[in-house]
């Protein structure tokens, strides 16, 4: 880690917040491959961005193709995936831009590696769970990456040769072979909305109205 180095100081998160008019804040969706965490994460964007929320959707796929491309998905790469993503997610809600990530994520630490992240610079971390059987993702399996996997085409895959760890506590649970799409992103809402993060901040002369 480099020594040589100074922490630049800006605006505050909530000067940010008043002169955008949002909370900054990370939903964290984690769940097994074609669980749909992407799909109901990206209606979730799509729906915040049409209310007029600046809104952004960082994809486990997406990254690899860029940011994290040098990486594989040994334990040791799939941590550092996760680290940076994290750290990519706190620079958006940190902005005052409602972060929206889809990861497997499928190491509790690594989860609660970001949680703390997320609560040591004073930001929301919401993790979303979308839960779903093997068997049932296996019949979904949109990309055939379960049947490479059982062949052992794909070596290290969460759920076939390597272990997912279910989330314990999420703040948002979606049974997803039980929950459409819009029903799942109305879950997410509710969560949202009952934690005070869907709130505009607003200033008027001079005075914050909270």
């Amino acid at each position: 880690m480099a020594t040589n180095i100074t922490w630049h100081p800006s605006l505050t998160h909530w000067e940010r917040s008043l002169l955008r008019h949002q909370k900054g804040f990370t939903v964290w969706f984690t769940g097994l491959s074609a669980s749909g965490k992407s799909t109901i994460a990206t209606a979730l964007e799509q729906h915040l961005l049409h209310n007029d929320y600046a809104a952004y959707r960082l994809d486990g796929d997406n990254v690899r193709f860029g940011l994290n491309k040098d990486l594989g998905f040994s334990p040791a790469d799939r941590e550092e995936n996760i680290r940076r993503i994290a750290e990519v997610a706190l620079l958006f809600a940190d902005s005052c831009t409602v972060a929206i990530t889809s990861f497997i994520s499928p190491a509790k630490k690594d989860r609660d590696l970001v949680r703390k992240l997320h609560e040591e610079r004073g930001l929301e971390f919401v993790e979303v769970y979308v839960e779903i059987s093997v068997e049932e993702a296996e019949k979904r399996d949109p990309k055939g990456l379960y049947q490479k996997a059982r062949r052992g085409e794909i070596q290290e895959f969460t759920g076939i040769s390597a272990p997912y760890e279910e989330p314990r506590e999420p703040e948002v649970l979606i049974r997803s072979a039980e929950t459409a799409v819009d029903e799942a992103v109305k879950q997410v809402l509710a969560v949202l909305d009952e934690k005070g993060l869907l709130r505009r901040e607003k200033q008027e002369g001079g005075m914050e109205e909270r």
